[in-house]
């Protein structure tokens, strides 16, 4: 990408832009002309580089292989490309293998936007005050930062405290507050989204919704932590990367945005309507998918609920979600099911060896 501005777009420096989210996002840019994108990412086991085969012969697109920990690396990027963003979706952000090697979140989550952000203000300082002022730094975060609601609570909005209880979501809030440190010590202007559980394609299958659609496929038991009355706010990734797209171009610096689905469902629900999709789609005889239910010990300091009160970027930006869980779900299998390339990549062995030892031992 010898000259990045040829065609007058914005240059936008997008880090994990590999993994689930960040690819879902590169993809809608691309589509929709919101960018030319450099995409840095440090490839670990979810992110996959098929999920962007389609901008091979892309001249707005570059993908570099790197860790946001790289101050040199991201330094050097930052000048070579003079990128007007830098969107934060680089992250560790399984639960689950927080509470088994939570090393690696700290060093990716909090020392990783800590180097982006110190590389982030010192390039920022020395452009000219008109790029100044129209540059951002995009931090793409969770609603797992608040904590655990009861099933009577309020959702939480943007000013709930925070009070995180796994080791991924201690490093995702200790991010937050280094973002919104910056803003306020050096007036880089930040931006923060926190999000709720994200599905659709592109999604790797430790996560609840594509773990249950492949192991169904395979006649595999479907298993769910504790009773399965645990309750996650869902939220389709391309309504997310919408809104990210959103706050990016309209959002006030300094703030932070909740983005919710709108779709409170208990972890039992979700996997019987998985299921029920399954049995149209792709019926066996005499069988239905939900006989492979099976429950499991739950895991330590698992959140009992989340949810989302958007109401913030609704007023303020205008943006609400377009789908809701039955059509979100509905394309969410049916993509599963039509990429099966895709699936059979992802059955690595490291893959497998990661099932094995999280949910054969419960």
């Amino acid at each position: 990408m010898s000259n990045p501005n040829k065609n007058n777009l914005p240059t936008l420096l997008v880090t994990g832009g590999a993994g689930f989210i960040g690819a879902n996002f590169v993809l809608q840019a691309r589509k929709g002309k919101w960018g030319n994108i450099i995409n840095l990412d440090k490839l670990t086991y979810a992110s996959n580089l098929q999920n962007l085969a389609e901008l091979k012969n892309d001249s707005g697109y570059t993908f570099v292989q790197g860790d946001i920990s790289n101050y040199e690396l991201v330094s050097y990027l930052l000048e070579k490309h003079q990128p007007d963003a830098v969107i934060n979706f680089a992250a560790e952000t399984h639960v689950d293998r927080s509470i088994l090697t939570p090393l690696n979140f700290i060093q990716t989550n909090v020392v990783g936007t800590f180097q982006l952000l110190e590389a982030s203000k010192t390039y920022w300082q020395k452009l000219n005050s008109e790029k100044q002022e129209s540059f951002r730094f995009l931090h793409i975060s969770t609603d797992e930062v608040y904590g655990s609601l009861n099933p009577t609570d309020t959702a939480f909005r943007e000013d709930t405290p925070y009070a995180p209880n796994s080791p991924y979501a201690a490093s995702k809030a200790g991010a937050d507050h280094l973002v919104r440190s910056y803003y306020h010590t050096y007036n880089l202007p930040t931006l923060t989204t926190n999000c709720s559980n994200n599905y659709g394609p592109l999604q790797f299958p430790e996560k609840l919704i594509p773990l249950m659609i492949l192991n169904a496929l395979n006649d595999q038991p479907l298993p769910i932590y504790g009773d399965g009355q645990n309750i996650r706010d869902w939220l389709y990734v391309g309504d997310h990367c919408d809104a990210i797209y959103l706050v990016l171009k309209a959002g006030k610096i300094g703030e932070s945005y909740n983005i919710g689905g709108l779709n409170e469902q208990t972890n039992l629900v979700v996997v019987n309507k998985i299921c029920a999709i399954l049995d149209e789609l792709a019926p066996k005889n005499n069988f239905r998918y939900s006989d492979l239910i099976t429950f499991i010990k739950d895991r330590p300091g698992h959140d009992r609920r989340y949810a989302i009160d958007c109401s913030k970027i609704n007023q303020e930006l205008g943006w609400k979600p377009q789908e809701n869980f039955e059509s979100g779900l509905l394309k969410t299998v049916q993509w599963y099911l039509n990429n099966s390339a895709w699936v059979e990549s992802i059955f690595t062995g490291t893959y497998q060896n990661w099932i094995k030892q999280n949910y054969e031992t419960r």
